[in-house]
């Protein structure tokens, strides 16, 4: 069993004021097309355009992970999404994304939570499948590109290692992301293997107007 963990609890001020995770991307709620992708019922938009289209779903199930107040418009974003859906609720809201991925792992029924952000609406369920058998008989595996930092919201966790090590380090006051990551057993999953495997893409944020534009054309391109 795996689980599908979307972590969309963040305010999203580059955005302006609305919530980006249910900003319409060409039709489709931004969140809505990262579950889309995980259940295999997505355009098929590279990379894992095969995969993420073909119906055959990458995870067993989906844990939302939001602030109260994005429920109501992410549960009407996720209607009929063809994958059972729970929902991690941050009680204490704006703590940061360790905090989010950390109720996400806590509410994961599974062994291994795959965490992505709502806002990688190309993330290559393909890739994802690569993730889980790397981090077999570890705690995570984590992607890694040449001149960046790592992919830490496109990575794959044992759920309850992660979550003790993410309240761990919120405990002791750090924020940092990769606090918790390096208190796990972990394997890097290096640039070299990445491209071999998708493309860069998979990564893209949809941080701004122009970036929301620019994933537009990129998919009505292919759609249209």
């Amino acid at each position: 069993m795996t689980t599908g963990a979307i972590v969309a609890g963040g305010r999203s001020t580059r955005f302006g004021e609305a919530d980006k995770s249910v900003a319409p991307l060409a039709g489709v709620p931004m969140i809505r097309r990262v579950a889309n992708r995980l259940a295999g019922t997505d355009d098929p938009i590279p990379p894992g355009a095969g995969r993420a289209s073909g119906g055959d779903p990458v995870v067993d199930d989906l844990v939302v992970n939001c602030r109260a107040d994005q429920r109501e418009a992410i549960e009407t974003a996720l209607a009929d999404v063809p994958l059972p859906v729970r929902w991690a609720i941050d009680e204490e809201p704006d703590l940061g994304p360790m905090a989010g991925i950390r109720n996400a792992c806590r509410a994961a029924p599974s062994d291994y939570a795959f965490v992505v952000a709502c806002d990688m609406p190309f993330v290559d369920p393909a890739f994802v499948a690569t993730l889980f058998a790397d981090a077999a008989g570890h705690d995570a595996a984590v992607p890694r590109l040449e001149d960046r930092w790592f992919q830490t919201t496109q990575a794959v966790y044992r759920a309850d290692a992660m979550a003790d090590a993410c309240e761990q380090a919120l405990a002791r006051g750090d924020r940092k992301i990769l606090d918790p990551l390096f208190e796990l057993s972990y394997v890097v999953v290096d640039d070299a293997t990445i491209r071999r495997r998708t493309e860069e893409r998979t990564f893209e944020n949809i941080n701004t107007d122009d970036d929301l534009e620019a994933a537009e054309g990129i998919i009505e391109g292919i759609t249209g």
